[in-house]
């Protein structure tokens, strides 16, 4: 999008100031007309400016000879609005405007008006008029914004070149001194609009027009450029443009109406006018067009926003920013490599994007948790880097965990998404995505595309992984469940053999990308079965059982069965229809449990390792600590299905320390303070007769940004907090309210604390479902102390953006906590979450 409209000549050829009206064609100019739109050889742009020219020297020869013959000087004809442009359709109104000196008689000027107009009208052409001197176009330009912005277009036709050129002229510098105010008001119309329209690149029957992403988004995009301020995306725009002006073309001609609604009876239609395959083709490229013009304006209205709001500085306060970080912006760490720059995620100076093929990933991921737009400049330096550097297949441990926190972003997720998308990333990142990109749906009750539906049920899925286990088989099962959809055949049963194929490309163990198959091919299995049959027939039950084989993928497809329905539209989903399948869930979790539940998790054995820090912290009487890498491939061994397939991500942290109270919560709130991300950790307790008992504390840990801190300084802050001289809660809190400052916080579920009854034999088993938060667990490791339970051992898991931890905590009397006494504890960390 450039901004030199105001020095070129007529698009496609159109006449420019000054130029000679050409001959009459023969027949005149409907019968010109009519060839030219019946000529199956002239479509697109240049049929578009070939009409244009042709109107052009119809009514340059109509000036002139009215003009001429009432003796009138110092009058032009000029073109405004898409006619302005040279963009005529078949059945696009004529914009025009009669320019005069103010020296004419007011009776002359009416009835040349009227010699121009009426051939017009008699042609059945719609128009919209108006005479005017220079000043009063301008006055009218200052009242009504559409009126400026037409003048934008402006176009030489006949008479007097200089009265055009001087109305451009001053016209676009109006535009630029007033574009400050002005472009508010062009972001709140285009705002408008949307919410009248609805998005084009999701409705089944799209206005090209008026829609989020239709022509006039385009128009209100050269305004921008116009105006100096701002410029939208290159890529693709104007192609995306002419493709919706040409479909629209075909609109017209195929109903002979000056509509740009594509109905879905015309679609057929439209599409064989130009050359198409079918409706669903035209539809897929009328998606994509107006996707990209979407993200174009998003982008736009974006650096928009940010140069008014640093215009709007005050003097003095500029004169305060003169120094060392004037012009520079605050930088905030968001993420290794990641930081936050005035409203935005872009990376940080010392990311390299070509050695680091996880950092786009890890930039979208950050991003999105802090509720912020990922930079334009940062998306396409990852774009470029992972082109010729690529995630390695299978995907590495990090980039899997960045995938699950960027779809556990909730809402914040879609524009991270999107953007990414509209700059080729995710099909690069997960080439089965092309068959679903914006893919139309036929179906009434669906509100998205394919591609669109599977993110929002992702986000749906987000506000349930409370319920589940494994929140990061539900996210990635939500991501791919229609993910079949563009193959022959029932779309479950090829989605199953793709999410086979991309949970191996993302790293998943074979148990998980198991689970994640069984999900995808069985996402309908619930709702149909408890809308469609008996569930008082044994086999009704007995056979969704056998399909979903363990309680815990029931979970999970209970879950997503919901995010699923949430996500298509709100005739998906019912009251009566969550009850039903409730129900059925119920029943089918009953018969489940006959089966031979997992083996109890007992304590495990010491290493080696471990047993060598234990001794010298008895010896000692403090706290020992080992800190070095430790790679761990997947295991896919094993039956409990709930248990992540284990793979180290970032380094090993090991701390034996004597038994007392408050070594977790001291442990876990040093660890925060030091930003270190907890992304697994076990806790187990030595408690030999005669040597004393002994924490054994093994974290799997990554910092948030910067290198790893020493070990002997983790060291001495751990015994400062054991010994109450460092208050970690004050510390924490005050790094909560500098976060809280400068980052929005993305709406998660609440927290859940459940106890799990029947897990153990020897302990109460108190269960965390929350998001992963600074300190969260220091938070619950106070809980439980103050709660009075003794942590006998205890397994953290973070999955992507949520934590899913389990503590094994015993009484006073080192026996399991009565039911009364558990769901007291469970409720106390609840609330300490809250």
């Amino acid at each position: 999008m450039t901004d030199n409209v105001e020095e070129t000549a007529g698009p496609g050829g159109a006449p420019g100031p000054g130029t000679e009206p050409a001959p009459a064609p023969e027949g005149g100019y409907p019968a010109a007309r009519l060839r030219l739109l019946q000529d199956e050889a002239a479509i697109g742009p240049g049929r578009r400016a070939g009409l244009a020219r042709l109107t052009d020297d119809w009514l340059a020869g109509l000036l002139a000879r009215h003009a001429t013959a009432a003796g009138l000087a110092g009058t032009a004809l000029v073109a405004v609005g898409g006619y302005g442009r040279g963009e005529l359709s078949p059945r696009s109104d004529l914009d025009l405007l009669l320019l005069h000196d103010g020296r004419a008689d007011a009776d002359a000027l009416a009835a040349l008006a009227d010699q121009l107009w009426y051939p017009i009208w008699d042609l059945g052409l719609d128009l919209d008029h108006s005479v005017r001197t220079p000043a009063q176009a301008r006055k009218a330009a200052r009242e009504d914004l559409k009126v400026q912005l037409g003048l934008l277009d402006a176009r030489h036709l006949a008479g007097d070149p200089e009265l055009t050129a001087a109305l451009r002229t001053a016209a676009y510098a109006d535009w630029r001194e007033s574009a400050p105010k002005r472009l508010p008001e062009l972001h709140d119309l285009c705002q408008e609009r949307a919410e009248r329209q609805g998005e084009l690149q999701y409705l089944l029957e799209p206005e090209l027009k008026e829609a989020r992403g239709g022509l006039r988004d385009a128009t209100a995009l050269r305004a921008v450029a116009a105006s100096w301020l701002a410029d939208a995306p290159r890529g693709g725009l104007e192609a995306a443009r002419t493709r919706l002006l040409d479909t629209r073309d075909a609109l017209h001609l195929t109903t002979g109406r000056a509509t740009d609604r594509l109905s879905l009876q015309e679609q057929d239609q439209v599409a064989d006018a130009l050359g198409m395959l079918d409706a669903d083709a035209l539809l897929r490229q009328t998606y994509e067009s107006a996707r990209t013009i979407s993200y174009a304006a998003d982008v736009t209205w974006r650096e928009v926003g940010r140069v008014l709001r640093a215009r709007s500085l005050k003097p003095m306060l500029r004169g305060l920013l003169h120094g060392r970080t004037a012009g520079k912006g605050e930088r905030s760490p968001l993420a290794e490599g990641v930081v936050e720059l005035d409203g935005e995620a872009v990376l940080a100076r010392t990311a390299r994007p070509e050695r680091d093929p996880v950092l786009v990933l890890r930039a979208a991921a950050a991003a999105a948790q802090a509720g912020l737009p990922l930079a334009t400049h940062a998306i396409r330096r990852c774009a470029t880097a992972t082109a010729t550097r690529p995630l390695p297949v299978p995907w590495p441990a990090e980039a899997r965990e960045q995938l699950v926190t960027l779809l556990g972003a909730g809402t914040h997720t879609v524009p991270v998404w999107e953007a990414l998308e509209a700059e080729g990333i995710i099909t690069r990142l997960l080439p089965d995505w092309e068959r679903v990109r914006c893919r139309p749906q036929r179906n009434p009750v669906h509100t998205w595309t394919v591609d669109r539906h599977l993110v929002e049920t992702a986000v749906r899925a987000c506000d349930l992984t409370r319920r589940v286990h494994r929140p990061d088989l539900l996210l990635i099962a939500a991501l791919l469940h229609d993910i079949g959809k563009g193959w022959p055949g029932d779309h479950s049963v090829a989605g199953e053999t793709i999410a086979r194929d991309v949970a191996g490309r993302l790293g998943f163990g074979a148990r998980d990308t198991a689970v994640i198959a069984t999900l995808v091919r069985h996402h309908l299995l619930l709702i149909d079965t408890a809308t469609r049959r008996d569930l008082d027939d044994p086999a009704t039950v007995g056979a969704v059982a056998e399909a979903v084989g363990s309680t815990g993928t029931l979970e999970l497809l209970h879950a997503l069965t919901e995010a699923d329905a949430l996500a298509t539209g709100p005739a998906a989903w019912s009251a009566w229809r969550g009850g039903l399948v409730a129900d059925l869930v119920k029943r089918v979790a009953a018969r489940l449990a006959g089966e031979p539940g997992p083996e109890e998790r007992g304590a495990a054995e010491p290493t080696a390792e471990q047993e060598r820090l234990a001794i010298e912290a008895r010896r000692t009487g403090g706290p020992v600590l080992a800190l070095h890498a430790r790679s761990e491939p997947p295991t896919g061994a094993g039956d409990d299905s709930e248990a992540p397939d284990r793979e180290a991500v970032g380094v090993e942290l090991l701390i034996a320390v004597p038994d007392q109270p408050g070594v977790l919560a001291a442990a876990a709130g040093v660890l925060a303070l030091h930003r270190l991300t907890v992304r697994a950790a076990d806790l187990l307790l030595l408690d030999p007769v005669e040597e004393g008992p002994v924490l054994l504390l093994s974290w799997r840990v990554a910092a948030e940004y910067g290198s790893l801190p020493r070990a002997d300084r983790l060291r001495a802050d751990l015994v400062r907090a054991l010994d109450g001289s460092l208050d970690i809660p004050a510390r924490l809190a005050e790094r909560e309210r500098a976060y809280a400052r400068r980052a929005r916080a993305v709406l998660a579920p609440p927290p859940r604390v459940s106890v799990a009854p029947g897990s153990s034999r020897t302990a109460t088993v108190i269960e965390v479902r929350a998001q992963d938060a600074h300190g969260l667990l220091h938070r619950i490791g106070r809980a439980l102390e103050q709660a009075g339970v003794a942590v006998r051992s205890a397994h953290i898991s973070t999955l992507g953006a949520n934590a899913v931890d389990a503590f094994y905590v015993t009484g006073p009397d080192g026996e399991p906590l009565a039911d009364g006494a558990a769901h007291e504890v469970a409720a106390a960390v609840e609330r300490a979450l809250g």
